[in-house]
């Protein structure tokens, strides 16, 4: 079986906390059967530019270091994933390095970056997130972005972006994606999705990774792998039973579920989810069919 995770930040651990051990290992990938770990490429912890850019330098050199170590490969599509064979890719959160130029976008792409968060928790040249103000659209540069990345087959991915971002982006006719996210009637967290956003990103074709933070899971911060299927559930209530999937967001996160440590315990999860009565087609479309799908819609193969 396909297992995917939409999103960790061990790039950004390995980089500006080296001391620090990784939920994400290529022994805890093998462990959980996680085929494809996606790699994101944090803006990091201040909004100035200059910071940024030299976070992002550390994250390359990881990257860097990661191809050179056995147990670790890099592929540039999903669907190029293949059983028993751990892989990574790569994806942004946090589109603030591109400052108004597109040159960098296609850099992106061209190391393998398959989608890309519009915004982090700072305003930026493309939008604002969710954790500032819910009523400011998506500027003009970052519609003139969205497009961009559209036709280089690099997701937008609207986890942190704001509400009126998020539509305007169904507007624009995209299909986004929300990489690691929950559901804000379960948990009133900002960042969470609420049901009319989830019925309206599925009805456009998206897909959504069940973000595992217990404060996105849980109001009071407790949460077990029964919250996390709580979220998955609701999700298929709303329409999403092929379009959602897993974003972890391991290594990024301070706590963790009981019983979710890191990569190796998703099986755990599955079986969870087995016990709420899935089939295993939808186990299967869950753990990694869902993102292929996805895809298949966004960037056909001809």
């Amino acid at each position: 079986m396909l297992l995917f995770d939409t999103h960790a930040d061990t790039l950004y651990r390995r980089a500006m906390h080296p001391l620090e051990s990784c939920d994400v290992t290529a022994q805890t990938l093998r462990d959980g059967g996680v085929t494809v770990q996606t790699m994101a490429l944090f803006v990091g912890g201040g909004p100035k530019l200059s910071g940024i850019a030299k976070c992002f330098r550390k994250m390359w050199s990881q990257y860097d270091e990661l191809l050179l170590q056995s147990g670790w490969k890099q592929i540039r599509d999903y669907r190029d994933a293949r059983e028993e064979e751990p892989s990574f890719i790569l994806s942004v959160e946090g589109c603030d390095l591109l400052e108004n130029k597109l040159d960098l976008l296609h850099d992106w792409r061209n190391a393998g970056v398959r989608m890309a968060a519009l915004t982090w928790n700072y305003e930026n040249c493309i939008g604002t997130p969710a954790k500032i103000d819910n009523a400011a659209p998506l500027k003009p540069f970052g519609r003139e972005t969205v497009k961009e990345m559209v036709r280089l087959g690099i997701a937008p991915d609207t986890s942190h972006l704001n509400e009126r971002g998020f539509y305007d982006l169904l507007e624009m006719g995209v299909v986004p994606l929300a990489s690691h996210s929950c559901c804000k009637a379960l948990c009133g967290h900002c960042r969470n999705l609420t049901d009319d956003q989830l019925k309206a990103l599925f009805q456009a074709g998206g897909y959504v990774g069940v973000n595992f933070y217990p404060y996105f899971l849980s109001d009071d911060g407790h949460a077990t792998i029964e919250t996390i299927c709580r979220h998955v559930l609701h999700m298929i209530e709303m329409g999403g039973e092929k379009q959602i999937g897993f974003g972890s967001d391991f290594d990024g996160i301070e706590c963790k579920p009981q019983d979710m440590n890191g990569p190796q315990d998703f099986p755990q999860l599955l079986n969870a989810l087995r016990g709420h009565g899935l089939t295993e087609a939808q186990i299967e479309g869950l753990a990694g069919q869902n993102l292929m799908a996805y895809y298949d819609r966004i960037d056909p193969r001809t």
